[in-house]
């Protein structure tokens, strides 16, 4: 198996593409928390990045984005307006589009930011070391998605998001505890898991003469 090879990759993409759409519908790929939704969907596109590079891990954000569009808009929860444009703003009787830029950009970027992490990472560090790599990238990739959402509510949603949340605290310092509590938490186990995968991916293709990166 040859990673470089078209074939292969869009063997691969479109195996991705199935476990983000499994994921997607069950439990497992969006877990509700009191007022939003904590998400493992990203760990796939961050898999599917450090195998497949940019362009393809793009497309795995994309359709990151396109599942969490489609559960925010068919099983709503109070937080749902900041990711579907069809799901009321508190209040009003429409949605925001402003809520695209939400679901689908940093989604993406979740896609492409991991592969650039670690072929920096290469650079510095010898191949032995490739575990931290991936920790780290996972990491990052994971925080990519943590802190564009919350800081494009903050920017696009925030009062509204604050009032539904109960409105007790500064909206700032309610979106830096979200990040603290479920996103820092959710990047250090993104980043494990990414390293697990992609450890026992590589070893796979590894074994059967491919190449990874």
């Amino acid at each position: 198996m040859n990673l470089h090879n078209k074939t292969w990759q869009l063997v691969i993409l479109a195996m991705f593409s199935a476990i983000i759409i499994l994921m997607a519908f069950t439990p497992i790929g969006f877990i509700p928390l009191p007022h939003m939704r904590a998400t493992t969907i990203h760990i796939p596109v961050i898999v599917g990045s450090l195998l497949l590079g940019p362009k393809f891990g793009g497309i795995l954000g994309f359709m990151f984005g396109c599942v969490s569009l489609i559960n925010n808009t068919i099983n709503p929860n109070p937080m749902s307006f900041v990711f579907s444009p069809f799901y009321s703003l508190p209040g009003q009787d429409g949605g925001s589009w402003f809520s695209l830029i939400i679901v689908f950009v940093p989604r993406i970027l979740v896609g492409v930011t991991p592969w650039f992490v670690s072929q920096g990472l290469k650079k510095l560090m010898r191949e032995r070391f490739m575990p931290v790599n991936w920790v780290v990238s996972g990491v990052v990739g994971s925080l990519t998605n943590t802190l564009l959402v919350m800081h494009l509510i903050f920017f696009l949603f925030g009062e509204d998001w604050n009032n539904v949340r109960g409105g007790t605290t500064a909206i700032y310092a309610a979106i830096l505890g979200v990040i603290a509590i479920n996103g820092v938490p959710e990047a250090i186990v993104a980043g494990v898991i990414v390293a697990a995968l992609m450890g026992a991916l590589t070893a796979s293709i590894g074994a059967r003469g491919g190449q990874v990166g």
